[in-house]
């Protein structure tokens, strides 16, 4: 496989990490870079400037390559590649219209967007858990009068370190009521430890719009299709806080969680260990080997030390143990960026190229 990739939104720290993880991908290949119109026209060195924050230098590859201005360059870009990444700051309706734009100009559209996200017929894909809601393209397709272009887009990072964990454990037990308290990185608000001095020994407890994302959210992943349109779940009842806390990378959530038929802890250690999803089958060059990583020691996962495992792909658990007022409670941590961003669009984009989505 071989694909000609744009990324729009380039010069931030999603477009960034994108950028890393096509530096060597084996079937994408970084073709063109856009991002604002104050961007435009300079190389990629110039357009971003101080704000690189990967701990890798800028790839040789894309730094002299000249900035596309996203909107005004659109019809040229979109003939140009197979396909883009997009993970632009802009107002939720500009986002919408743009990524609908691209779409009808027969460019697929793998988003780290949020504006999409509660349109019907849009797929919202953790490849391990859904992958089967990619089939709402054609219908996507027929409203957008399109033959190859579609919108497919990510979930939100913070429910991505414990909506894989739920998942397994679903069909045979029946999860009832899910709370998750999440301790999310910097980087997940596009910030620094430099440009972020305010959360230095600090803790705030509060993100805009997150909870709400992390509460509802799930529910999509978990629907089903029915007429064109993936149709919510109505359960599990979830309810989440979400704080910012002084890390770096890695979110990292707290989840107590009531089942219907209520498993041993066994059962739950066997199921995570023995859990592989569609990318783990079709062996996508993303995927990790072990999607759910469990750890026996009572500190652990721990964000230093294990956002990063199989190239912070996987998901890592800890602390299963049972609760008085819940079943049974444990941790989570995911590296948002990675996992929770722009890995997971990548990898999402390779199991949708590996289903003929965009052939």
């Amino acid at each position: 496989m071989n694909f000609k990739v744009g990324i729009i939104g380039a010069t931030g720290m999603v477009g960034q990490r994108f950028i890393t993880l096509l530096e060597n991908h084996p079937w994408f290949h970084i073709e063109l870079l856009a991002a604002s119109g104050r961007s435009a026209g300079k190389t990629y060195t110039e357009a971003v400037g101080e704000k690189w924050a990967m701990t890798t230098p800028i790839p040789e590859k894309v730094k002299d390559m000249v900035v596309y201005d996203a909107t005004a360059d659109m019809k040229e870009i979109a003939k140009k590649v197979d396909f883009v990444f997009c993970a632009v700051n802009m107002k939720k309706d500009e986002i919408k219209a743009l990524e609908e734009a691209y779409a009808k100009e027969e460019c697929p559209v793998i988003s780290n967007n949020s504006a999409h996200r509660g349109t019907e017929d849009v797929p919202m894909i953790i490849p391990e858990i859904n992958p089967e809601h990619a089939e709402v393209i054609k219908a996507q397709r027929e409203r957008l009068g399109t033959k190859r272009g579609f919108i497919a887009v990510k979930s939100n990072c913070s429910l991505q370190s414990y909506v894989p964990a739920i998942h397994p454990l679903m069909e045979k037990f029946g999860v009832e009521k899910v709370l998750a308290c999440t301790y999310q990185a910097i980087s997940g608000a596009g910030k620094t430890f430099e440009t972020f001095p305010e959360i230095v020994d600090n803790v705030i407890p509060y993100i805009g719009g997150e909870e709400e994302k992390s509460e509802k959210e799930p529910l999509k992943i978990w629907g089903e299709l029915k007429d064109g349109k993936i149709v919510n779940a109505t359960s599990p009842l979830i309810t989440a806080q979400c704080f910012r806390v002084p890390v770096s990378d890695g979110h990292t959530a707290a989840v107590f969680v009531s089942f219907k038929n209520k498993p041993s802890k066994e059962e739950i250690l066997k199921i995570w260990k023995e859990y592989k999803g569609a990318p783990q089958e079709l062996e996508l060059p993303s995927a990790p080997k072990q999607f759910l990583q469990y750890f026996e020691e009572d500190d652990r996962p721990q964000a230093k030390l294990d956002r990063n495992i199989e190239g912070g792909m996987s998901v890592s658990v800890g602390r299963l143990r049972e609760d008085n007022m819940f079943d049974y409670k444990f941790a989570c941590l995911s590296h948002n960026t990675l996992r929770g961003a722009a890995g997971g669009a990548v990898l999402m984009a390779e199991l949708l190229a590996k289903l003929g989505y965009m052939n």
